[in-house]
């Protein structure tokens, strides 16, 4: 038997692989920076092997020594590059939008801005067909959704007048808002308690509510649920679906590599 393969671990699996990566991983946003013997201790490894191991690395240029300390280099960006090059944000939120689904029994969507459009980029249907046939792709004005009140309450702020200034309204509904001084008003209130709830403005009898997806600072997407105005009422959405909705947001921004970001 071959002394570096444990027993029941199949004949190709290298031990020395196991213990290299576990060597990396031990490097946590709690402890950046660390001693052979924490590393050591955190690896089950006695402390020469840690050693052995650290130095390796650092040799390979993983690793960065100061004498004392160890800490992740920026060549280990390279393991993973690869692998997040060929993710895209659609694919990283649609298994989120399908968890959100079945957790509300409704459609969920993400959308990005595009102009003065909201552009659909991914999304999950519910078993109840809406009205209203949208796919990827589809676009609606910003200003009339949810999804584009949120995304247009996170752009700069000089971007933010050139929309106002570039927008014209149209009214889809009797409750379509019509002036722009309305719509400044509804921006600002979901940039300020970060959702926002659009009812009946599109479509007669549809109901959408969006929080923004949030990276490093930076409002990249909106999360959006769609809902006919009877199924929630709407003094509970707030409290019943909101949460949910920003749970999947912060998550998406996570996966899409936002963890450091603590607005999201």
């Amino acid at each position: 038997m071959d002394p570096h393969v444990d027993e029941g671990q199949p004949a190709h699996y290298v031990k020395s692989a196991e213990k290299t990566l576990a060597v990396l991983l031990a490097f946590t946003n709690d402890q950046p920076r660390q001693t052979v013997s924490s590393v050591a201790a955190s690896t089950v490894l006695s402390r020469a092997a840690a050693r052995r191991f650290l130095l390796t690395l650092t040799d390979l240029g993983y690793l960065r020594n100061d004498g004392t300390h160890f800490e992740l280099a920026p060549r280990c960006l390279d393991i993973g590059a690869s692998f997040l090059a060929n993710l895209t944000l659609p694919q990283i939120a649609e298994p989120h939008l399908k968890q959100l689904s079945i957790d509300l029994n409704e459609t969920t969507s993400l959308c990005i801005l595009d102009g003065t459009d909201i552009v659909y980029v991914a999304r999950v249907a519910s078993p109840r067909l809406l009205s209203v046939s949208i796919n990827v792709g589809t676009r609606f004005p910003a200003w009339a959704t949810s999804m584009g009140r949120v995304l247009i309450g996170g752009l700069p702020r000089q971007q933010r007048e050139e929309f106002f200034e570039a927008v014209q309204l149209q009214q889809f509904t009797e409750r379509s808002i019509s002036s722009v001084e309305e719509l400044r008003a509804e921006v600002d209130r979901a940039d300020h308690r970060g959702w926002s709830m659009v009812t009946q403005e599109l479509e007669d009898g549809l109901r959408g509510i969006a929080v923004p997806v949030v990276r490093r600072g930076e409002v990249i997407a909106a999360v959006n649920v769609s809902l006919q105005t009877h199924r929630a009422p709407e003094e509970t959405i707030e409290r019943t679906i909101v949460p949910l909705l920003t749970d999947a947001a912060k998550q998406i921004a996570d996966d899409y590599g936002g963890r450091h970001n603590s607005a999201s």
